[in-house]
Protein backbone atom coordinates (compact mmCIF):
# COMPACT_ATOMS: atom_id res chain seq x y z
CA UNK A 1 0.00 0.00 0.00
CA UNK A 2 1.44 3.29 -0.84
CA UNK A 3 0.69 6.77 0.95
CA UNK A 4 -2.43 7.55 1.62
CA UNK A 5 -3.89 11.56 1.33
CA UNK A 6 -7.03 12.92 2.15
CA UNK A 7 -8.09 15.97 0.72
CA UNK A 8 -11.37 17.58 0.32
CA UNK A 9 -13.23 17.60 -3.15
CA UNK A 10 -16.18 18.99 -4.96
CA UNK A 11 -19.34 17.48 -5.66
CA UNK A 12 -18.33 17.52 -9.32
CA UNK A 13 -15.38 15.34 -8.47
CA UNK A 14 -17.01 13.12 -6.09
CA UNK A 15 -19.64 12.71 -8.49
CA UNK A 16 -16.98 11.82 -11.44
CA UNK A 17 -15.48 8.93 -9.27
CA UNK A 18 -18.92 7.52 -8.40
CA UNK A 19 -17.48 3.61 -9.41
CA UNK A 20 -15.02 4.16 -7.22
CA UNK A 21 -17.62 5.60 -4.34
CA UNK A 22 -19.94 2.55 -4.75
CA UNK A 23 -17.25 0.33 -4.49
CA UNK A 24 -16.31 1.62 -1.15
CA UNK A 25 -19.64 2.09 -0.14
CA UNK A 26 -20.59 -1.32 -0.98
CA UNK A 27 -17.68 -2.73 1.15
CA UNK A 28 -18.24 -1.00 3.80
CA UNK A 29 -22.15 -1.13 4.39
CA UNK A 30 -22.86 -4.36 3.06
CA UNK A 31 -21.36 -6.03 5.87
CA UNK A 32 -22.62 -6.15 10.04
CA UNK A 33 -23.95 -4.43 11.70
CA UNK A 34 -25.11 -2.10 8.16
CA UNK A 35 -26.19 -5.75 5.83
CA UNK A 36 -27.17 -2.64 3.31
CA UNK A 37 -28.28 -4.31 0.05
CA UNK A 38 -26.04 -3.36 -3.22
CA UNK A 39 -29.33 -1.88 -4.20
CA UNK A 40 -28.60 0.69 -1.52
CA UNK A 41 -25.35 2.12 -3.09
CA UNK A 42 -26.95 3.14 -6.28
CA UNK A 43 -29.58 4.16 -3.95
CA UNK A 44 -26.70 6.47 -2.09
CA UNK A 45 -25.26 7.41 -5.67
CA UNK A 46 -28.76 8.64 -7.04
CA UNK A 47 -29.35 11.45 -3.99
CA UNK A 48 -25.74 11.82 -3.94
CA UNK A 49 -26.12 14.15 -7.28
CA UNK A 50 -28.74 16.00 -5.39
CA UNK A 51 -26.95 16.30 -2.30
CA UNK A 52 -23.78 17.87 -3.90
CA UNK A 53 -25.79 20.36 -5.72
CA UNK A 54 -26.90 21.73 -2.65
CA UNK A 55 -25.47 25.02 -0.42
CA UNK A 56 -22.91 23.58 2.17
CA UNK A 57 -22.15 20.45 0.58
CA UNK A 58 -19.10 19.03 1.87
CA UNK A 59 -16.88 15.98 0.29
CA UNK A 60 -13.29 14.69 0.87
CA UNK A 61 -11.81 11.46 -0.28
CA UNK A 62 -9.14 9.02 0.61
CA UNK A 63 -6.55 7.87 -1.85
CA UNK A 64 -4.06 5.36 -1.72
CA UNK A 65 -2.23 6.42 -4.66
CA UNK A 66 -4.81 6.44 -7.70
CA UNK A 67 -7.62 4.08 -5.65
CA UNK A 68 -10.17 5.89 -3.48
CA UNK A 69 -9.89 3.90 -0.26
CA UNK A 70 -12.61 6.21 1.80
CA UNK A 71 -15.06 9.16 1.50
CA UNK A 72 -17.07 11.10 3.64
CA UNK A 73 -19.39 13.79 2.70
CA UNK A 74 -21.17 16.38 5.05
CA UNK A 75 -23.67 19.71 4.59
CA UNK A 76 -26.04 21.73 5.69
CA UNK A 77 -28.92 20.81 8.52
CA UNK A 78 -32.11 21.98 6.57
CA UNK A 79 -34.25 24.22 9.44
CA UNK A 80 -36.39 23.35 10.87
CA UNK A 81 -35.07 19.60 10.84
CA UNK A 82 -36.69 17.62 7.98
CA UNK A 83 -39.50 15.18 8.89
CA UNK A 84 -38.35 12.29 6.76
CA UNK A 85 -35.83 9.25 7.36
CA UNK A 86 -34.68 9.12 11.33
CA UNK A 87 -34.94 12.73 11.85
CA UNK A 88 -38.31 12.73 13.36
CA UNK A 89 -36.75 10.29 16.10
CA UNK A 90 -33.69 12.72 16.61
CA UNK A 91 -36.27 15.49 16.88
CA UNK A 92 -37.71 13.57 19.52
CA UNK A 93 -34.89 12.67 21.75
CA UNK A 94 -33.50 15.55 21.61
CA UNK A 95 -36.99 18.24 22.11
CA UNK A 96 -37.79 20.95 19.67
CA UNK A 97 -35.41 23.54 21.67
CA UNK A 98 -32.10 21.09 21.68
CA UNK A 99 -33.03 20.39 18.15
CA UNK A 100 -33.24 23.62 16.54
CA UNK A 101 -30.24 25.28 18.34
CA UNK A 102 -27.59 21.84 18.08
CA UNK A 103 -28.26 20.72 14.77
CA UNK A 104 -30.25 22.92 12.87
CA UNK A 105 -27.73 25.13 10.78
CA UNK A 106 -24.89 22.87 11.76
CA UNK A 107 -22.71 20.57 9.41
CA UNK A 108 -24.12 17.07 9.38
CA UNK A 109 -21.19 13.73 8.52
CA UNK A 110 -24.23 12.07 6.09
CA UNK A 111 -21.55 8.99 5.08
CA UNK A 112 -18.22 7.85 6.40
CA UNK A 113 -16.48 4.82 4.77
CA UNK A 114 -13.67 3.19 4.44
CA UNK A 115 -12.24 0.50 2.55
CA UNK A 116 -11.33 -2.82 4.18
CA UNK A 117 -7.30 -2.55 2.96
CA UNK A 118 -7.33 0.72 4.90
CA UNK A 119 -9.07 0.44 8.09
CA UNK A 120 -7.13 1.64 11.01
CA UNK A 121 -4.85 3.95 9.44
CA UNK A 122 -5.78 7.09 10.39
CA UNK A 123 -8.26 7.23 6.94
CA UNK A 124 -11.57 7.51 9.13
CA UNK A 125 -10.10 10.31 11.23
CA UNK A 126 -9.09 11.76 8.34
CA UNK A 127 -12.20 12.10 6.15
CA UNK A 128 -13.71 13.19 9.28
CA UNK A 129 -11.68 16.15 10.11
CA UNK A 130 -11.62 17.04 6.02
CA UNK A 131 -15.44 17.17 6.07
CA UNK A 132 -15.94 19.22 9.69
CA UNK A 133 -12.79 21.48 9.24
CA UNK A 134 -14.76 24.67 9.28
CA UNK A 135 -17.90 23.84 10.46
CA UNK A 136 -18.94 27.26 11.87
CA UNK A 137 -18.53 27.60 15.69
CA UNK A 138 -17.52 23.94 15.58
CA UNK A 139 -21.64 22.80 15.45
CA UNK A 140 -21.02 19.62 13.42
CA UNK A 141 -22.46 16.31 14.35
CA UNK A 142 -23.83 12.95 12.80
CA UNK A 143 -26.10 9.95 13.33
CA UNK A 144 -25.17 6.45 13.48
CA UNK A 145 -27.45 3.23 14.08
CA UNK A 146 -26.49 1.76 18.17
CA UNK A 147 -26.00 -1.44 16.55
CA UNK A 148 -22.91 0.19 15.15
CA UNK A 149 -20.84 -0.13 18.06
CA UNK A 150 -16.97 0.02 16.23
CA UNK A 151 -18.51 3.02 14.67
CA UNK A 152 -19.73 4.22 18.14
CA UNK A 153 -16.54 3.73 19.71
CA UNK A 154 -14.34 5.28 17.07
CA UNK A 155 -16.84 8.26 17.27
CA UNK A 156 -16.03 8.55 21.07
CA UNK A 157 -12.24 8.28 20.88
CA UNK A 158 -12.01 11.24 18.70
CA UNK A 159 -14.06 13.14 21.11
CA UNK A 160 -17.64 13.16 19.77
CA UNK A 161 -20.45 13.16 22.55
CA UNK A 162 -23.05 10.39 22.50
CA UNK A 163 -26.41 13.25 22.85
CA UNK A 164 -29.14 10.30 21.88
CA UNK A 165 -28.77 7.48 24.26
CA UNK A 166 -31.81 4.92 22.41
CA UNK A 167 -31.76 1.52 24.04
CA UNK A 168 -28.47 -0.32 23.49
CA UNK A 169 -30.16 -3.54 21.77
CA UNK A 170 -32.89 -1.37 19.84
CA UNK A 171 -32.50 -0.17 16.03
CA UNK A 172 -32.46 3.18 17.30
CA UNK A 173 -29.85 5.80 16.17
CA UNK A 174 -27.62 7.93 18.58
CA UNK A 175 -26.83 11.59 17.68
CA UNK A 176 -23.42 12.57 18.60
CA UNK A 177 -21.91 16.15 18.51
CA UNK A 178 -18.35 16.99 17.24
CA UNK A 179 -15.76 17.94 19.79
CA UNK A 180 -15.95 21.35 19.46
CA UNK A 181 -19.57 21.49 19.15
CA UNK A 182 -20.71 24.23 21.65
CA UNK A 183 -23.42 21.92 23.22
CA UNK A 184 -21.05 18.53 24.20
CA UNK A 185 -20.87 19.39 27.56
CA UNK A 186 -24.81 19.72 27.80
CA UNK A 187 -25.74 16.25 26.76
CA UNK A 188 -27.28 14.02 29.08
CA UNK A 189 -24.92 10.95 30.36
CA UNK A 190 -26.74 7.42 29.58
CA UNK A 191 -28.35 5.85 32.48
Amino acid sequence: MSALAVRRVSGAELLARQNDVRHVYTEAFTEPPWNASRQAAERFLRGLAEQASRSGFVAALAFDGRTVSGFATARTTLAPLPFDGCYPQVAAALGPECTASWLCGGREVDELAVARAARGMGVGTALLDAVTDGARGGRCWLLTSVRARDAMAFYRRLGWSQATHPAPEGAGHAVFLGPRHPARTAVALPI
